[in-house]
C-alpha cells in the first residue's frame, strides 16, 4: 500500500481513535484513554493513515526491555489490506530500537484474521487466559515473539 503512512501518534488523532475503537469493539478505549498515553513515556503508539485518512493504531507499553502489545485496531472498511501486518512490524521495529528483547500480547481465540497477522511477525501461541475478555465473554491467546 503506496498510500499507507505510520507515524506516531499525535493530539489530532484521539477523536478518530475513539470513533474507530467503537466501530470495533464491544468494550472501546475513550479519547481520554488514547490521550493519556501521550503523557506515559514507556507507551509507544503508531497510527495509520491511508489516502490522508487515519484508518488504524497500535501500540505497547515497554517495561523491563518487553514489550506488551495491548491495542491494535484497524477501521472495519480498511481491514484486510495489509495495514494491521504494517503497524505490527513497524512497532516491532521501533520496539528493537529501544532494545526491546520480547514481545507479547493478547488476543480473542476466535479472531483467526488477527492471530494469523501475529503469527507472520513472529508471535507464536504460549497460553489461554480463560475468560480474558468480556462482552461476549472468550478466552485469550496469550502469543509471545522472543
Amino acid at each position: 500500500m503506496e498510500n499507507l503512512i505510520i507515524r506516531k501518534i499525535e493530539e489530532r488523532d484521539m477523536k478518530k481513535l475513539a470513533e474507530i475503537e467503537a466501530e470495533s469493539f464491544s468494550t472501546p478505549w475513550s479519547e481520554q484513554s488514547f490521550r493519556e498515553l501521550l503523557s506515559i513515556d514507556y507507551a509507544h503508539y503508531l497510527v495509520a493513515e491511508y489516502d490522508g485518512e487515519l484508518v488504524g493504531s497500535a501500540g505497547m507499553r515497554v517495561i523491563c526491555n518487553e514489550g506488551n502489545i495491548d491495542n491494535v485496531v484497524v477501521k472495519p472498511t480498511h481491514r484486510g489490506k495489509g495495514i494491521a501486518d504494517r503497524l505490527i512490524s513497524e512497532l516491532i521495529k521501533l520496539g528493537d530500537s529501544m532494545g526491546v528483547e520480547a514481545y507479547t500480547l493478547e488476543v480473542r481465540v476466535s479472531n483467526a484474521p488477527a492471530i494469523h497477522v501475529y503469527e507472520k511477525n513472529g508471535f507464536v501461541n504460549e497460553g489461554i487466559r480463560p475468560r480474558f475478555y468480556e462482552k461476549p465473554v472468550e478466552d485469550a491467546m496469550i502469543m509471545w515473539r522472543r
